[in-house]
């Protein structure tokens, strides 16, 4: 595989990752440069995991985790949007940490929600014989960059939103969602 090859992929895989860290800009008042990096060291780091861990595996599970795969993701994606757009809706500040998007446990799910099918890439690499550690590197730090912009994306989008930001949010998240499931439906 060549480089631009893998450069094509990682873009493709970070898409996911871009549009969450855009409805995150989106929802923060103020994301800060630590915050920032936060969320693209997450989304970088498990889009780095994924092939590793799914090359590991290796073509013998890839039947199991493609059947679930897409529900996982929608599910995880789903129950955070919602939660998002009810908070806003509701306008509910004494729940804001659930729907903070840089919170330790947010980033997690949304990172692990935003990177399974770079799970399945990864089984797909042990098949090709490509080399994992640095295509892995090249998708992390990829992923890291389009994340961290896209979170400065949102934050400029979201103040001119501003009321309706968490609404936006939410069905940004919950899109994504849906649209894993679909691809992976047809």
């Amino acid at each position: 595989m060549n480089t631009l090859d893998l450069l094509l992929i990682a873009v493709a895989l970070s898409m996911d990752a871009f549009a969450v860290a855009v409805s995150s800009g989106i929802v923060s008042d103020s994301p800060g440069c630590k915050n920032i990096i936060k969320l693209a060291f997450f989304f970088g780091f498990f889009q780095f995991l994924m092939p590793v861990l799914g090359w590991l595996l290796g073509s013998g599970v890839s039947s199991y985790i493609e059947k679930i795969d897409h529900w996982v993701a929608f599910g995880l994606l789903a129950f955070i949007g919602v939660r998002m757009v009810i908070e806003a809706v509701r306008g509910d500040d004494a729940q804001k940490d659930i729907a903070d998007p840089f919170a330790t446990k947010t980033l997690f799910v949304m990172a692990i929600a935003t990177s399974i099918d770079a799970l399945a890439v990864g089984i797909s690499f042990a098949l090709a014989q490509v080399d994992i550690w640095s295509s892995s590197i090249i998708i992390g730090i990829v992923t890291f960059s389009i994340s961290a912009v896209g979170v400065l994306i949102g934050k400029k989008v979201g103040s001119v939103f501003k009321k309706s930001a968490g609404i936006l949010a939410g069905i940004i998240l919950i899109g994504i969602g849906v649209k894993i499931l679909i691809e992976h439906m047809s």
